[in-house]
Protein backbone atom coordinates (compact mmCIF):
# COMPACT_ATOMS: atom_id res chain seq x y z
CA UNK A 1 0.00 0.00 0.00
CA UNK A 2 1.38 3.47 -0.95
CA UNK A 3 1.20 6.35 1.58
CA UNK A 4 0.80 9.90 0.67
CA UNK A 5 1.34 12.45 3.50
CA UNK A 6 -0.84 15.46 4.15
CA UNK A 7 0.43 18.76 4.45
CA UNK A 8 0.57 18.80 8.31
CA UNK A 9 2.10 15.41 8.42
CA UNK A 10 5.10 17.25 6.15
CA UNK A 11 5.34 19.81 8.35
CA UNK A 12 5.54 17.55 11.28
CA UNK A 13 8.40 16.03 9.69
CA UNK A 14 10.20 19.21 8.64
CA UNK A 15 9.84 20.31 12.28
CA UNK A 16 11.31 17.00 13.50
CA UNK A 17 14.13 17.17 10.88
CA UNK A 18 15.34 21.15 11.56
CA UNK A 19 15.27 20.11 15.20
CA UNK A 20 17.59 17.08 14.73
CA UNK A 21 19.21 19.37 12.14
CA UNK A 22 20.40 21.63 15.16
CA UNK A 23 21.57 19.48 17.72
CA UNK A 24 23.43 16.99 15.26
CA UNK A 25 25.20 20.54 13.85
CA UNK A 26 25.68 21.24 17.48
CA UNK A 27 27.28 18.45 18.02
CA UNK A 28 28.94 17.92 14.56
CA UNK A 29 30.66 21.55 14.28
CA UNK A 30 33.32 20.60 17.19
CA UNK A 31 35.05 17.85 14.92
CA UNK A 32 35.81 20.72 11.96
CA UNK A 33 36.71 22.72 14.67
CA UNK A 34 38.71 20.63 16.89
CA UNK A 35 42.08 21.49 15.35
CA UNK A 36 41.26 24.87 15.85
CA UNK A 37 39.81 24.51 19.20
CA UNK A 38 43.21 22.55 20.44
CA UNK A 39 45.81 25.15 19.01
CA UNK A 40 43.69 28.29 20.03
CA UNK A 41 43.00 26.89 23.50
CA UNK A 42 46.10 24.80 24.06
CA UNK A 43 44.29 21.50 25.08
CA UNK A 44 45.27 17.97 24.33
CA UNK A 45 43.62 15.34 22.51
CA UNK A 46 42.86 13.73 25.54
CA UNK A 47 41.19 16.90 26.89
CA UNK A 48 39.23 17.36 23.76
CA UNK A 49 37.91 14.11 24.00
CA UNK A 50 36.53 14.66 27.33
CA UNK A 51 34.99 18.02 25.75
CA UNK A 52 33.09 15.68 23.33
CA UNK A 53 32.21 12.77 25.61
CA UNK A 54 31.43 15.43 28.65
CA UNK A 55 27.83 16.09 26.01
CA UNK A 56 27.35 12.88 26.04
CA UNK A 57 27.54 11.52 30.12
CA UNK A 58 25.83 14.96 30.72
CA UNK A 59 23.08 13.69 28.28
CA UNK A 60 22.91 10.12 29.72
CA UNK A 61 22.36 11.09 33.03
CA UNK A 62 19.52 13.68 31.99
CA UNK A 63 18.25 10.78 29.62
CA UNK A 64 17.89 8.55 32.49
CA UNK A 65 16.37 11.19 34.70
CA UNK A 66 13.96 12.44 32.23
CA UNK A 67 12.94 8.87 31.31
CA UNK A 68 10.40 8.37 34.07
CA UNK A 69 8.51 11.30 32.89
CA UNK A 70 9.05 11.21 29.08
CA UNK A 71 5.28 9.42 28.80
CA UNK A 72 3.60 12.09 31.33
CA UNK A 73 3.74 14.95 29.61
CA UNK A 74 2.53 16.73 26.16
CA UNK A 75 5.19 15.37 24.15
CA UNK A 76 4.72 19.06 22.84
CA UNK A 77 5.59 20.88 25.98
CA UNK A 78 8.50 18.03 26.54
CA UNK A 79 9.79 19.26 23.50
CA UNK A 80 10.04 23.40 24.02
CA UNK A 81 11.36 22.68 27.16
CA UNK A 82 14.71 20.65 26.07
CA UNK A 83 14.99 23.07 23.39
CA UNK A 84 14.68 26.15 25.39
CA UNK A 85 17.68 24.72 27.41
CA UNK A 86 19.52 23.13 24.38
CA UNK A 87 19.85 26.74 23.27
CA UNK A 88 21.04 27.91 26.12
CA UNK A 89 23.71 25.50 26.85
CA UNK A 90 24.60 26.31 22.81
CA UNK A 91 24.75 29.88 23.98
CA UNK A 92 27.59 28.82 26.89
CA UNK A 93 29.45 27.37 24.27
CA UNK A 94 29.42 30.38 22.51
CA UNK A 95 30.42 32.34 26.01
CA UNK A 96 33.27 29.57 26.93
CA UNK A 97 36.67 31.05 26.67
CA UNK A 98 38.76 28.44 28.43
CA UNK A 99 38.67 24.45 28.42
CA UNK A 100 37.21 24.32 31.91
CA UNK A 101 34.35 26.71 30.74
CA UNK A 102 33.68 24.64 27.22
CA UNK A 103 33.54 21.88 29.19
CA UNK A 104 30.81 22.89 31.37
CA UNK A 105 29.38 23.97 28.80
CA UNK A 106 29.11 21.00 26.87
CA UNK A 107 28.09 19.63 29.88
CA UNK A 108 24.91 21.80 30.12
CA UNK A 109 24.36 21.56 26.80
CA UNK A 110 24.39 17.43 26.78
CA UNK A 111 21.85 18.08 29.50
CA UNK A 112 19.15 18.89 27.44
CA UNK A 113 20.39 18.31 23.89
CA UNK A 114 20.67 14.57 24.73
CA UNK A 115 17.01 14.10 24.99
CA UNK A 116 15.94 15.77 21.73
CA UNK A 117 16.42 13.20 19.92
CA UNK A 118 14.69 10.57 22.00
CA UNK A 119 11.29 12.87 22.09
CA UNK A 120 11.70 13.52 18.34
CA UNK A 121 11.97 9.62 17.84
CA UNK A 122 8.55 8.94 19.99
CA UNK A 123 6.73 11.39 18.44
CA UNK A 124 7.67 9.83 15.31
CA UNK A 125 6.52 6.42 16.44
CA UNK A 126 3.22 7.90 18.00
CA UNK A 127 2.51 9.57 14.72
CA UNK A 128 3.63 6.92 12.09
CA UNK A 129 2.61 3.50 10.90
CA UNK A 130 5.79 1.25 10.91
CA UNK A 131 5.24 0.76 7.16
CA UNK A 132 6.21 4.25 6.93
CA UNK A 133 8.53 4.84 9.56
CA UNK A 134 11.89 4.34 7.24
CA UNK A 135 10.23 7.07 4.82
CA UNK A 136 10.06 8.89 7.99
CA UNK A 137 13.32 8.67 9.72
CA UNK A 138 14.81 8.86 6.43
CA UNK A 139 13.76 12.74 5.78
CA UNK A 140 14.70 13.28 9.78
CA UNK A 141 17.99 11.98 9.73
CA UNK A 142 18.64 14.12 6.44
CA UNK A 143 19.23 16.72 8.80
CA UNK A 144 22.97 14.68 9.54
CA UNK A 145 23.69 15.74 5.87
CA UNK A 146 22.08 19.07 5.70
CA UNK A 147 24.51 20.05 8.75
CA UNK A 148 27.34 18.99 6.31
CA UNK A 149 25.83 20.64 3.38
CA UNK A 150 24.72 24.25 4.77
CA UNK A 151 25.62 23.93 8.83
CA UNK A 152 29.56 22.62 8.85
CA UNK A 153 30.60 24.92 5.79
CA UNK A 154 28.99 27.93 7.30
CA UNK A 155 29.87 27.48 10.74
CA UNK A 156 33.94 27.05 9.16
CA UNK A 157 33.23 30.08 7.24
CA UNK A 158 32.47 32.02 9.97
CA UNK A 159 34.91 30.52 12.12
CA UNK A 160 37.71 31.39 9.95
CA UNK A 161 36.55 34.83 9.19
CA UNK A 162 35.55 35.95 12.74
CA UNK A 163 35.84 33.69 15.67
CA UNK A 164 34.99 30.02 16.86
CA UNK A 165 32.79 31.59 18.82
CA UNK A 166 30.46 32.56 15.82
CA UNK A 167 29.02 28.95 14.71
CA UNK A 168 27.33 28.58 18.83
CA UNK A 169 25.90 31.88 18.01
CA UNK A 170 24.56 31.27 14.27
CA UNK A 171 23.16 28.07 16.25
CA UNK A 172 21.50 30.26 18.85
CA UNK A 173 20.15 32.19 16.96
CA UNK A 174 18.44 29.62 14.38
CA UNK A 175 16.79 27.92 17.09
CA UNK A 176 15.43 30.59 18.72
CA UNK A 177 13.46 31.44 15.27
CA UNK A 178 12.36 27.60 15.16
CA UNK A 179 11.55 27.70 18.94
CA UNK A 180 8.86 30.49 17.88
CA UNK A 181 7.45 28.35 14.95
CA UNK A 182 6.80 25.10 17.02
CA UNK A 183 4.48 27.34 19.57
CA UNK A 184 2.53 28.42 16.98
CA UNK A 185 1.90 25.53 14.43
CA UNK A 186 3.05 21.99 16.40
CA UNK A 187 -0.38 20.64 17.70
CA UNK A 188 -0.14 18.73 21.39
CA UNK A 189 0.72 15.35 21.13
CA UNK A 190 -1.06 13.60 23.88
CA UNK A 191 -2.71 9.99 22.68
CA UNK A 192 0.29 8.30 24.98
CA UNK A 193 -1.69 9.95 28.10
CA UNK A 194 -4.63 7.73 27.31
CA UNK A 195 -2.92 4.52 27.51
CA UNK A 196 -0.50 5.52 30.65
CA UNK A 197 -0.77 3.85 33.15
CA UNK A 198 2.43 4.11 35.76
CA UNK A 199 1.11 7.46 37.57
CA UNK A 200 4.72 6.87 39.41
CA UNK A 201 7.31 8.16 37.35
CA UNK A 202 10.14 6.20 39.47
CA UNK A 203 8.02 2.74 38.75
CA UNK A 204 7.64 3.55 35.18
CA UNK A 205 11.16 4.10 34.82
CA UNK A 206 12.18 0.55 36.76
CA UNK A 207 9.79 -0.99 35.01
CA UNK A 208 10.84 0.16 31.69
CA UNK A 209 14.48 0.13 31.97
CA UNK A 210 13.94 -3.39 33.37
CA UNK A 211 11.77 -5.04 30.99
CA UNK A 212 13.58 -8.08 29.25
CA UNK A 213 12.64 -7.44 25.55
CA UNK A 214 13.79 -3.67 25.89
CA UNK A 215 16.92 -4.96 27.24
CA UNK A 216 17.85 -6.47 24.44
CA UNK A 217 17.02 -3.53 22.05
CA UNK A 218 19.12 -1.69 24.72
CA UNK A 219 22.35 -3.37 24.21
CA UNK A 220 21.86 -3.62 20.31
CA UNK A 221 21.88 0.35 20.50
CA UNK A 222 24.47 0.47 22.96
CA UNK A 223 26.80 0.05 20.43
CA UNK A 224 25.84 2.15 17.33
CA UNK A 225 27.16 5.62 18.36
CA UNK A 226 30.67 4.00 18.90
CA UNK A 227 32.02 4.94 15.09
CA UNK A 228 30.82 8.47 15.05
CA UNK A 229 32.30 9.47 18.63
CA UNK A 230 35.93 7.23 17.96
CA UNK A 231 36.71 8.90 14.82
CA UNK A 232 34.56 12.02 14.15
CA UNK A 233 36.17 14.15 16.87
CA UNK A 234 39.54 13.86 15.56
CA UNK A 235 38.48 13.63 11.93
CA UNK A 236 39.27 17.27 11.02
CA UNK A 237 43.04 16.73 12.64
CA UNK A 238 43.46 13.47 11.02
CA UNK A 239 42.39 14.77 7.92
CA UNK A 240 45.24 17.74 8.12
CA UNK A 241 47.99 16.23 9.37
CA UNK A 242 47.42 12.61 7.97
CA UNK A 243 46.64 12.96 4.77
CA UNK A 244 47.32 16.54 3.51
CA UNK A 245 43.86 18.57 3.40
CA UNK A 246 44.19 22.28 3.68
CA UNK A 247 41.95 23.69 6.83
CA UNK A 248 39.93 25.83 4.28
CA UNK A 249 39.25 22.06 2.39
CA UNK A 250 37.52 20.77 5.13
CA UNK A 251 34.57 22.57 3.81
CA UNK A 252 34.50 21.23 0.58
CA UNK A 253 35.28 17.70 2.08
CA UNK A 254 31.76 18.18 4.06
CA UNK A 255 29.98 20.20 1.88
CA UNK A 256 29.95 17.34 -1.30
CA UNK A 257 29.63 14.59 1.49
CA UNK A 258 26.42 16.19 3.11
CA UNK A 259 25.09 16.89 -0.85
CA UNK A 260 24.84 12.86 -1.69
CA UNK A 261 24.06 12.23 1.52
CA UNK A 262 20.88 14.58 1.27
CA UNK A 263 19.94 12.50 -1.64
CA UNK A 264 20.87 8.94 -0.01
CA UNK A 265 19.01 9.44 3.08
CA UNK A 266 15.33 9.46 1.89
CA UNK A 267 15.93 6.72 -0.61
CA UNK A 268 17.74 4.73 2.27
CA UNK A 269 14.67 4.86 4.14
CA UNK A 270 12.36 3.90 1.22
CA UNK A 271 14.44 1.32 0.14
CA UNK A 272 14.54 -0.08 4.15
CA UNK A 273 10.92 -0.47 4.51
CA UNK A 274 10.27 -2.17 1.24
CA UNK A 275 13.39 -4.72 1.43
CA UNK A 276 14.15 -4.81 4.97
CA UNK A 277 15.43 -2.55 7.57
CA UNK A 278 17.47 -5.67 9.25
CA UNK A 279 19.19 -6.30 5.68
CA UNK A 280 20.11 -2.42 5.09
CA UNK A 281 21.75 -2.41 8.14
CA UNK A 282 24.11 -5.11 7.70
CA UNK A 283 24.81 -3.58 3.93
CA UNK A 284 25.25 -0.23 5.58
CA UNK A 285 27.64 -1.54 8.36
CA UNK A 286 29.73 -3.82 6.07
CA UNK A 287 30.51 -0.68 3.78
CA UNK A 288 31.19 1.02 6.94
CA UNK A 289 33.79 -1.47 7.89
CA UNK A 290 35.33 -1.17 4.46
CA UNK A 291 35.78 1.87 4.18
CA UNK A 292 36.83 2.40 7.87
CA UNK A 293 39.59 -0.13 7.14
CA UNK A 294 40.75 1.42 4.17
CA UNK A 295 40.47 4.80 5.39
CA UNK A 296 42.27 4.67 8.82
CA UNK A 297 45.53 3.63 6.95
CA UNK A 298 45.99 6.37 4.74
CA UNK A 299 48.92 8.81 4.63
CA UNK A 300 48.73 12.20 2.03
CA UNK A 301 45.96 11.87 -0.58
CA UNK A 302 45.01 13.61 -2.83
CA UNK A 303 41.38 16.13 -2.35
CA UNK A 304 38.98 14.02 -4.46
CA UNK A 305 40.04 10.79 -3.47
CA UNK A 306 38.94 12.07 0.36
CA UNK A 307 35.87 13.08 -0.82
CA UNK A 308 34.51 9.80 -2.52
CA UNK A 309 35.62 8.08 0.69
CA UNK A 310 33.84 10.54 2.30
CA UNK A 311 30.88 10.27 0.65
CA UNK A 312 30.70 6.30 0.81
CA UNK A 313 31.85 5.89 4.50
CA UNK A 314 28.90 8.70 5.61
CA UNK A 315 26.44 6.65 3.08
CA UNK A 316 26.98 3.34 5.22
CA UNK A 317 26.58 5.22 8.51
CA UNK A 318 23.47 6.64 7.20
CA UNK A 319 22.18 3.19 6.45
CA UNK A 320 22.69 2.10 9.70
CA UNK A 321 21.27 4.96 11.44
CA UNK A 322 18.69 4.94 9.40
CA UNK A 323 17.27 1.43 9.23
CA UNK A 324 18.16 0.90 13.28
CA UNK A 325 16.11 3.79 13.67
CA UNK A 326 13.20 2.31 12.08
CA UNK A 327 13.82 -0.93 13.68
CA UNK A 328 14.10 -0.10 17.27
CA UNK A 329 10.69 2.48 17.26
CA UNK A 330 8.97 -0.96 16.78
CA UNK A 331 10.10 -2.33 20.01
CA UNK A 332 7.74 -0.58 22.66
CA UNK A 333 4.44 -0.69 23.84
CA UNK A 334 2.19 2.50 23.61
CA UNK A 335 2.72 3.50 27.10
CA UNK A 336 6.64 2.92 27.71
CA UNK A 337 7.52 4.85 24.20
CA UNK A 338 8.34 7.84 25.39
CA UNK A 339 10.46 6.64 28.61
CA UNK A 340 11.97 3.52 26.17
CA UNK A 341 13.01 6.01 23.59
CA UNK A 342 14.99 8.37 26.33
CA UNK A 343 16.56 4.90 27.95
CA UNK A 344 17.66 4.00 24.37
CA UNK A 345 19.41 7.32 23.77
CA UNK A 346 20.75 7.65 27.26
CA UNK A 347 22.33 4.76 26.73
CA UNK A 348 24.01 5.23 23.37
CA UNK A 349 24.98 8.72 24.67
CA UNK A 350 26.96 6.90 27.43
CA UNK A 351 28.37 4.23 25.43
CA UNK A 352 29.86 7.07 23.32
CA UNK A 353 30.95 9.35 26.34
CA UNK A 354 33.08 6.09 26.81
CA UNK A 355 34.29 6.09 23.24
CA UNK A 356 34.94 9.63 22.83
CA UNK A 357 36.76 8.99 26.11
CA UNK A 358 38.57 5.88 25.31
CA UNK A 359 39.78 7.57 21.74
CA UNK A 360 41.11 10.69 23.36
CA UNK A 361 43.62 8.09 24.93
CA UNK A 362 44.46 5.75 22.41
CA UNK A 363 45.20 8.35 19.63
CA UNK A 364 47.87 11.27 20.01
CA UNK A 365 49.23 14.35 17.97
CA UNK A 366 52.12 15.73 18.88
CA UNK A 367 52.80 19.46 18.69
CA UNK A 368 54.26 19.14 14.88
CA UNK A 369 53.28 16.35 14.03
CA UNK A 370 50.63 13.54 12.20
CA UNK A 371 47.67 11.76 14.63
CA UNK A 372 49.42 9.23 15.95
CA UNK A 373 47.32 5.25 16.37
CA UNK A 374 44.48 6.46 14.11
CA UNK A 375 44.22 2.79 12.82
CA UNK A 376 43.80 1.18 16.05
CA UNK A 377 41.21 3.40 16.76
CA UNK A 378 39.71 1.98 13.30
CA UNK A 379 39.86 -1.88 14.57
CA UNK A 380 37.75 -0.99 17.39
CA UNK A 381 35.32 0.68 15.55
CA UNK A 382 34.87 -2.32 13.06
CA UNK A 383 35.05 -4.81 16.18
CA UNK A 384 31.75 -3.00 17.27
CA UNK A 385 29.94 -2.81 14.27
CA UNK A 386 30.42 -6.59 13.87
CA UNK A 387 29.12 -7.37 17.25
CA UNK A 388 25.93 -4.80 16.48
CA UNK A 389 25.25 -6.27 13.67
CA UNK A 390 24.43 -9.71 15.24
CA UNK A 391 22.96 -8.19 18.47
CA UNK A 392 20.35 -5.91 15.90
CA UNK A 393 19.69 -9.67 14.24
CA UNK A 394 17.79 -10.57 17.36
CA UNK A 395 16.33 -6.94 17.26
CA UNK A 396 14.71 -8.04 14.01
CA UNK A 397 13.65 -11.28 14.80
CA UNK A 398 11.67 -10.13 17.59
CA UNK A 399 9.93 -7.39 15.65
CA UNK A 400 8.90 -9.79 13.06
CA UNK A 401 7.13 -12.33 15.68
CA UNK A 402 5.63 -8.68 17.51
CA UNK A 403 4.05 -7.89 14.08
CA UNK A 404 3.20 -10.82 12.95
CA UNK A 405 1.16 -11.49 16.29
CA UNK A 406 -0.24 -7.90 15.94
CA UNK A 407 -3.83 -7.79 14.47
CA UNK A 408 -4.24 -6.54 11.14
CA UNK A 409 -6.05 -3.68 10.64
CA UNK A 410 -5.71 -1.44 8.77
CA UNK A 411 -3.47 1.27 10.22
CA UNK A 412 -3.21 4.89 8.89
CA UNK A 413 0.45 6.75 8.24
CA UNK A 414 -0.31 8.94 11.32
CA UNK A 415 -2.28 9.19 14.49
CA UNK A 416 -5.63 10.04 13.80
CA UNK A 417 -5.21 13.27 15.86
CA UNK A 418 -2.78 15.04 13.39
CA UNK A 419 -5.30 13.81 10.37
CA UNK A 420 -6.49 16.67 9.89
CA UNK A 421 -4.96 19.41 7.66
CA UNK A 422 -3.82 21.93 9.99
Amino acid sequence: MKHTFTRYQVFVIAILAIIQFTVILDFMVLSPLGDLLMTRLRITTAQFGWVVSGYAFSAFASGILAAGFADKFDRKKLLLFFYVGFTLGTALCAMATDYPSLLIARIVTGLFGGVMGSIGFAIITDLFAIEVRGRVMGFVQMAFAVSQVLGIPISLELASRFDWHTPFWMIVVFCALLGVVIVVYLKPITTHLRAEKDHNPFMHLAKTISHPDYLMAFAATALLATGGFMLMPFGSAFSIHNLGIKQEQLTVVYGVTGVFNMILGPLIGRVSDNVGKYKIFVIGSLVSIAVILFYTQLGITPLWMVIAISVVMFGGVSARMISSSALVSAIPALPDRGAFMSINASIQQLAGGIASAVAGFIVFRPEHGPVEHYPTLGYVVMATMVISILLMYNVDVFVKKKLSAAPRAPQPPVAPEVMAEH
